[in-house]
């Protein structure tokens, strides 16, 4: 299991836990031995399905939790396999296969993972224009699908507050309505800070969901 995830999978579990007065230990155990597997990626899959139904209290996070395990099987798992994997026709039946699991959040670690290998620091404006180059014209799927983020990018240098209240205000497309706070918030403050959590406490309307997908984040991005 690649470091990174593993750190940010139990850093955002146990936030999760804490905040919504839960326990994640045993799911945390049962998450680590599915990643571990090794198995195909859909045996995978099914093992951390699994997992996520034996702890229904864990629910709101199984699809940004997916997005770990898909990230840790580019990072570790593909070791293993051919070069040209990616291209064969099992992981293309793979893709069409969970074509509806995850969110956008695996952009925002592959964009880390290359922050890293480029050793830079991640930043708002880079992340929509140089890596999902929102602002070409065959990119255009991606503008719309992050329009809320290029629209308010004022935001990541305002306070968490700020973020909290727009996002109470505006009318937030599908597939950035749960993510808006939790990723301007990364933005803000890249690195963790516990200064960061304690806001959400305060501001945010989902503040137990924020404070875990963000402990993900910046967790994943210190590793």
């Amino acid at each position: 299991m690649d470091s990174k995830v593993e750190g940010a999978l139990i850093a955002s579990l146990a936030k999760f836990a804490t905040a919504s007065g839960t326990e994640a230990a045993d799911l945390q155990q049962k998450l680590t031995a599915a990643f571990n597997q090794d198995t195909g990626f859909m045996e995978k899959v099914e093992a951390f399905d699994a997992a996520f139904d034996e702890y229904p209290a864990f629910e709101e996070l199984r699809e940004v939790t997916f997005d770990l395990l898909m990230i840790n099987f580019f990072a570790s798992d593909m070791k293993k396999l051919d070069e040209d994997y990616l291209d064969s026709d099992e992981w293309i039946a793979i893709e069409e296969d969970t074509i509806d699991r995850g969110t956008e959040l695996l952009n925002l670690l592959l964009y880390i993972n290359e922050c890293h290998d480029e050793k830079i620091k991640p930043e708002l404006g880079d992340f929509l224009k140089e890596f999902l180059l929102v602002e070409e014209d065959e990119f255009q799927d991606e503008f719309h699908i992050y329009e809320d983020l290029i629209s308010n990018q004022q935001l990541a240098e305002s306070s968490i507050e700020d973020i909290c209240s727009h996002a109470g205000m505006v009318d937030l497309g599908e597939e950035m309505e749960e993510l808006f706070v939790p990723f301007m918030a990364f933005f803000h403050q890249p690195k963790y800070s516990e200064q960061i959590i304690t806001d959400l406490e305060t501001y945010s309307t989902n503040s137990g969901f924020d404070g875990a997908v963000y402990t993900l984040i910046a967790k994943f991005n210190a590793e």
